[in-house]
């Protein structure tokens, strides 16, 4: 049995008896769809429908179905569903709207309740503006005008999505911040919510979990740490500082930190003040699902916040996240070379091992493949720890020796006018050559003409031709030599070069840290016989600056 409608009080005949037609009044406003909000709005859809309907002697009010702030492309709207719900259970058999653009913008959508659904359920539809009512006009319901419309109302709705969108990606473009909610250690500006500012007390635990892995803490003990030490995880914090925030794949009571939220931390570019955005994009204007976006398509923009992590330290992490760096269940730490390790045979990662006696205790490390996989591929390349630790030690003091004296030499060698001598002669030498290119350029456009003048043959024009544009590339080719040497004298080699700067900060050395490892070396081979072989950072760096002083080898004391 229906219930009593709200409004039949209102609506009833003199006579008190039910009017045939159980009415639902459907109003929905979005401005996503482009809705103009002042003609369109709650207020004024519902007062143009009562007004409407107060006029009809056949209908009455049954209920009003509003649906504000959702899409007419999403049939899963609540109101909708209410009013759908009615109609199945027979309460409602009648539908009245402002105009089909309310009803809904799907074209198939639309389509199949007007002309299958509604039908069927023998429910009547009105839609005021547009003129249409099945029971009293039912020619206007077969009109061409109605699908047309229903195309018009969707292709409307993909236009504004599509313009939507194209603004959204010029903000980010622009390093607008234009999410809901900002990330973990961040808070939008109150002047300004496009903009991003430090939120001090989630900063610090950021700083903390970074500055833990560099130092050889495990993730997931991390984690731990976070948990034992009362932190809120982020889902959490957000929560407890007033925000409606919930994560995709928590609870209501998830509060606890978990190395995945961790991880997530260590790998988010926005910390060093990058504006990463676009990493997820809904499917269409249709299909509200939001689907992962390749790597390439995410859009960044750097500088646009101030950072919480500097550069240099977010690419310390990202490269020791590459590292295999498992641990034991019982370990907190990661091992000083720790994911530093490889078998100069098999290019695998060599285990470590203990060795407890009675009398001594030492660990040493073995080839992963000859270990666990299979005893004939590899052999074991072992190397104690102690004797691994002492030799990494020495060549490390090395190359701390090597680029102190490099940065000497250097600096005598710019102290001592050369490199000014050498700018004049490098200038002085392409002005001369772009000179000489200018008139060859005009040599070779003048032959054309004096061919057809006749003042040279043919053959003449295309041995000239040939002979002056192997000269210009002769020329081109000296130009460029001119203008890289230049550059590497302006750029070249100065106490700013990456190998001197990173090496000669830590003298003196006396002990190993996994800092240390981090920031100078790429990787250590493992030979057979317990030889090694470090494969440093700024490699590059080094043969630059060693090619520099080789060149000027003569000039490399004082005047």
């Amino acid at each position: 049995m229906a219930r009593k409608s709200k409004y039949s009080d209102e609506l009833s005949n003199s006579d008190g008896l039910q009017k045939k037609w159980q009415t639902g009044l459907y109003v929905r406003l979005s401005r996503e769809d482009g809705d103009k909000e002042e003609s369109d709005s709650i207020s004024n859809q519902k007062s143009l429908l009562t007004d409407y309907i107060s006029h009809e002697t056949d209908v009455n009010l049954y209920d009003v179905y509003i649906d504000d702030g959702w899409s007419g492309t999403n049939f899963e709207r609540p109101g909708f569903k209410r009013m759908i719900d009615d109609i199945k259970s027979r309460a409602v058999n009648c539908v009245i709207v402002k105009d089909l653009s309310r009803f809904g913008r799907d074209y198939v959508e639309v389509g199949n309740y007007l002309e299958k659904v509604f039908p069927f359920m023998d429910v009547r539809f009105i839609s005021v503006t547009d003129y249409l009512d099945s029971v009293k006009n039912p020619q206007s319901m077969n009109n061409l005008v109605v699908p047309f419309k229903n195309i018009i109302n969707d292709e409307y709705c993909r236009d504004i999505s599509n313009k939507v969108r194209s603004s959204l990606d010029l903000k980010r473009k622009q390093g607008k911040f234009i999410g809901s909610f900002s990330a973990y250690g961040y808070l939008k500006d109150p002047t300004d919510h496009n903009h991003l500012i430090i939120d001090e007390e989630a900063a610090d635990v950021i700083r903390y979990i970074f500055k833990q892995f560099i130092e050889g803490t495990a993730i997931i003990r991390i984690a731990k740490k976070l948990n034992e030490q009362g932190f809120l995880n982020p889902t959490a914090y957000k929560k407890s500082k007033g925000f409606n925030y919930r994560h995709a794949a928590g609870t209501d009571c998830d509060y606890l930190w978990v190395d995945s939220s961790v991880r997530r931390i260590l790998i988010n570019k926005m910390y060093t003040g990058t504006l990463v955005q676009g990493k997820n994009k809904i499917k269409s204007y249709k299909l509200q699902v939001a689907v992962a976006q390749s790597k390439e398509k995410w859009i960044e923009v750097e500088n646009t916040h101030e950072a919480i992590i500097d550069k240099d330290t977010f690419e310390k992490v990202q490269n020791l996240l590459k590292r295999d760096t498992r641990t034991s269940p019982w370990q907190n730490n990661l091992g000083l070379f720790s994911g530093f390790l490889k078998c100069a045979d098999c290019k695998r990662a060599m285990n470590k091992k203990a060795i407890v006696h009675s009398y001594a205790s030492y660990s040493y490390y073995i080839c992963s493949t000859f270990k666990k996989m299979n005893r004939n591929a590899c052999t074991k390349h072992t190397i104690r720890e102690d004797k691994l630790y002492q030799a990494v030690l020495d060549t490390i003091q090395k190359q701390i020796t090597l680029a102190v004296t490099m940065e000497e030499l250097i600096k005598v060698i710019n102290e001592n006018g050369k490199a000014k001598t050498d700018s004049k002669r490098l200038e002085k030498a392409l002005y001369e050559k772009e000179n000489e290119r200018k008139k060859i350029d005009n040599i070779i456009v003048s032959l054309y003409p004096d061919w057809k003048n006749g003042d040279i043959s043919q053959e003449e024009y295309q041995t000239l031709k040939e002979r002056y544009k192997s000269k210009l590339e002769s020329i081109n080719e000296t130009i460029s030599n001119i203008k890289n040497e230049t550059e590497e004298l302006k750029n070249g080699v100065n106490s700013n070069n990456a190998f001197i700067s990173n090496f000669a900060k830590y003298k003196p050395i006396d002990k190993l840290t996994r800092e240390i490892l981090i920031e100078l070396i790429d990787v250590i081979y493992i030979h057979e016989g317990g030889k090694i072989t470090i494969k440093f950072n700024f490699y590059d760096e080094l043969e630059k600056a060693a090619e520099f002083i080789e060149n000027n080898r003569n000039l490399a004391v004082s005047s």
